[in-house]
């Protein structure tokens, strides 16, 4: 872990300053009061255009001119640089509709033991500087005995770190933004991507038809950890609403009239009061039956707790609008790159916030096409048409080919798309 120093050198700390001094003149810019509206509108099912963001972005590929280039010396302090200089990078090159806060938010110090068990895997690559890697994984989880291998977690606030972490915050650019402490906001539910890391995935989808009881009580295992991890930080007080600019699921912001829905105590957030999310992206080949079966029945417990839900990642959903009708509070869908467009806007549009994910393989290519890549996104708007409420969303980007002036005209071309478009 990271250590927290007293106080920062002189150096260390004029860098943060000039930082935070940007990112406060930014927040305070009437295009953020804006944009938090649209999100809202878009949200509540009332958009006035389609909403843009890009996230998962290589930022390994990224530097020009040195704008990401970490200059401080203490390791607290480049964590804090880091964050604020992707922050302002994005802001200059590539915001779409990204939002700044008027505050600093520093996350709580929280750990959590997790499952109990890891993934066992060989990797390899193509670019050692990419976190992006191809993966094989060996199998962990064959039978009932196995299934001991998966312990409920544990988890544990550290206070005084945290409080630490937060004067030192204060004391260094407190008195030019604001600083914040900050629960955990975006809960990350996909207990199927954790499965297939246990069992391997060409074994995971044999074991659903060769053995399906073992599979229940394998899914259902996850899920309840996964409650129980939820139970902990709902007790412990280190929740945080998310009907802000804090992602939602794969989407974006989760702004919305609809959260939290009662009067709020900042120091007891309960899940009633949030967005949650699910998805099952490793069904992309899963007839919808299976799908419901092995996943969406198990989620319910888990869903049922949320005041509004996201579901879906890179599985094409078009075809599964069945299953997707029975899940509680259900807000937004995603719509994959492998989705039939038609099919999802006529099957899923009008019921739910349509979060479109443009296919990210455009921009590693030897050759940049833009003109390709505005016919993908002028293609589903106007499928959409004007009764669809969506989002945009650029993420899963492994690769620019190191030119990130690619990604700087996506998202200039995806603004004058959806400008064109708006209501």
């Amino acid at each position: 872990m990271t250590p927290c120093p007293a106080k920062l050198i002189t150096d260390d700390r004029e860098n943060l300053r000039r930082l935070a001094s940007r990112w406060a003149e930014i927040a305070a810019l009437p295009a953020q009061r804006e944009k938090a509206a649209l999100w809202q509108r878009l949200n509540d099912q009332e958009s006035v255009r389609p909403m843009v963001w890009i996230n998962e972005i290589p930022w390994h590929e990224m530097n020009v001119d040195d704008e990401l280039t970490l200059r401080c010396d203490d390791p607290w302090a480049r964590e804090q640089e880091q964050k604020m200089r992707r922050l302002l990078y994005q802001w200059d090159h590539l915001p779409g509709d990204m939002i700044i806060s008027d505050y600093y938010p520093l996350p709580l110090v929280i750990h959590s033991t997790r499952f109990g068990i890891q993934e066992a895997v060989d990797v390899a690559r193509t670019d050692e500087s990419n976190n992006i890697v191809s993966r094989h994984f060996n199998v962990q989880i064959a039978s009932f005995a196995d299934l001991e291998k998966i312990r409920p977690p544990v988890v544990t606030y550290d206070h005084e770190r945290s409080e630490t972490h937060y004067q030192l915050a204060v004391d260094t650019f407190g008195d030019i933004l604001p600083v914040r402490k900050q629960g955990r906001a975006h809960i990350w539910y996909t207990p199927w991507d954790n499965i297939i890391r246990w069992t391997g995935v060409e074994e995971a989808m044999l074991m659903m038809v060769d053995d399906p009881d073992l599979v229940h009580a394998l899914v259902d295992r996850v899920v309840q950890v996964y409650m129980d991890e939820l139970d902990q930080l709902e007790q412990q007080h280190l929740l945080a609403l998310n009907d802000n600019n804090v992602r939602i699921g794969s989407g974006g912001y989760g702004y919305t009239n609809a959260l939290p829905g009662e009067p709020v105590d900042p120091g007891q957030v309960r899940p009633a009061q949030m967005w949650g999310c699910s998805n099952a992206q490793i069904f992309s080949e899963v007839s919808p039956a299976f799908q419901w079966e092995f996943a969406v029945q198990h989620d319910l417990p888990w869903m049922r707790r949320w005041g509004l839900n996201y579901y879906g990642c890179c599985e094409p959903l078009d075809g599964k609008a069945e299953i997707l009708a029975r899940i509680p509070n259900l807000r937004k869908v995603s719509v994959s790159p492998w989705c039939q467009v038609a099919r999802a806007v006529e099957r899923l549009g009008g019921q739910y916030v349509l979060s479109r994910k443009p296919n990210p393989a455009i921009f590693a290519e030897d050759e940049w096409h833009p003109e390709r890549a505005r016919r993908d996104l002028r293609a589903f708007l106007d499928e959409a048409g004007s009764d669809c409420d969506v989002e945009i969303i650029m993420k899963d980007i492994s690769t620019v080919r190191y030119q990130p002036q690619r990604l700087w005209q996506w998202e200039r071309m995806a603004m004058e798309e959806v400008e064109r478009v708006a209501k």
